[in-house]
């Protein structure tokens, strides 16, 4: 009986350490048309802890998101990076996405995108490789909500798009 309690905390220790190893790279895209306002708007969250090292990477080694710094300096490289990697298509045109804003939640960042004067939507096509320079095993979920058509893709860097078609 000894033996079996031994060999079950060794086991359930193993078994936590494996998983507090396991690191899951992930980022959640949602994009909702709304007719009335002729609007696309846009909400990417992205765990701190990941964009802060891709930021620090490229841009600058003293950024320090949700730290009361220069959110302005801030502010202007996340929407560089994001800008360029969240690619949007609609009715054969490349939108340009519009940055909001941005917001702390624990240990996630919200960052705030529109796409102004979309009077209809036929097709929509969405390329995100957020991350992936940084993280081979990222994937990007990404939540339409157009037309009141749902559609969800997971998308990785060997498939990083995705269309939707409405006529």
């Amino acid at each position: 009986m000894k033996i079996y309690k031994i060999s079950l905390i060794l086991l359930t220790t193993l078994l936590l350490s494996f998983t507090a190893w396991h690191k899951y790279y992930v980022s959640i895209t949602e994009i909702e048309y709304i007719k009335e306002q002729k609007s696309v708007q846009v909400i990417t969250r992205i765990f701190i802890d990941d964009f802060q090292r891709l930021l620090k990477q490229r841009y600058s080694d003293t950024i320090e998101l949700d730290n009361n710094q220069d959110e302005t300096v801030i502010d202007a490289y996340i929407e560089k990076y994001l800008k360029s990697r969240i690619n949007i298509t609609i009715n054969n045109s490349e939108k340009v996405l519009k940055f909001i804003g941005k917001e702390y939640d624990n240990d996630i960042v919200y960052c705030y995108f529109e796409i102004e004067n979309v009077v209809e939507i036929n097709s929509f096509k969405i390329k995100n490789t957020t991350l992936f320079d940084s993280f081979s095993e990222q994937k990007n979920v990404v939540r339409l909500n157009i037309n009141n058509k749902n559609k969800t893709f997971v998308l990785i860097p060997e498939n990083d798009k995705g269309m939707l078609n409405f006529k």
